[in-house]
């Protein structure tokens, strides 16, 4: 899978929040707090957005939060659309459940790059067998574990001491010592813990 190597706070401008891709830096030293306006040129022009507009942003804001292209997010939908439930609620909860992104929410790292990183190298465990897709998606019950070297361990330990004031969503719990998550439920809509509107993002994709 290719990757986003540009800068990332354009993609918080762009959308116009705080997506928190830099981790800390993103509270501390974020550009967007400093130029809270889009990139480039014209930038600080005002426009309205058409009915287009928005839906359009509000899925381009999901796939950067997510950190997914457009081929995988597309895929996402036609899974939530098949799925009994609510169809936009049911695609956050599917990108909830990414392993990348459950091993963030336990706060094994500082943004979900890092995360994500850490899958792909081999260190996270799912009921005791190694996963190394980021794409991975968890059930109720399963058992995540660390198994990384000696510094590996050291840097997300660091991660964890400066990422664990944040709350852990209670779909999930969380052993700080052993370095350890369970999926106690699957997540529901309000544990998000973003002001998305999903119902855009299906109006968009159903015409």
């Amino acid at each position: 899978m290719g990757r986003n190597v540009g800068p990332s706070c354009r993609f918080c401008r762009r959308e116009g929040a705080k997506l928190f891709l830099k981790g800390t830096r993103c509270i501390s030293k974020c550009s967007f707090d400093k130029r809270g306006y889009s990139p480039g040129q014209h930038g600080q022009r005002r426009t309205k957005l058409s009915d287009y507009g928005l839906q359009l942003r509000e899925k381009q804001k999901v796939k950067r939060i997510y950190g997914l292209f457009e081929q995988q997010f597309r895929l996402y939908f036609k899974r939530a659309s098949r799925a009994k439930g609510v169809t936009g609620e049911v695609l956050l909860q599917l990108l909830e459940r990414r392993i990348d992104n459950v091993v963030y929410r336990l706060c094994f790292g500082s943004s979900r790059n890092r995360t994500r990183q850490l899958v792909r190298h081999g260190y996270i465990e799912v009921n005791n067998k190694k996963v190394n897709i980021p794409s991975y998606t968890v059930s109720k019950g399963d058992i995540i574990k660390i198994k990384a070297k000696e510094d590996t361990l050291k840097r997300i330990k660091e991660d964890v001491e400066l990422s664990k004031d944040k709350s852990v969503p209670k779909w999930l719990k969380v052993n700080y010592e052993n370095l350890q998550g369970e999926v106690l439920d699957l997540p529901q809509r309000e544990d998000v813990g973003f002001p998305i509107k999903e119902q855009l993002i299906v109006e968009l994709y159903s015409k």
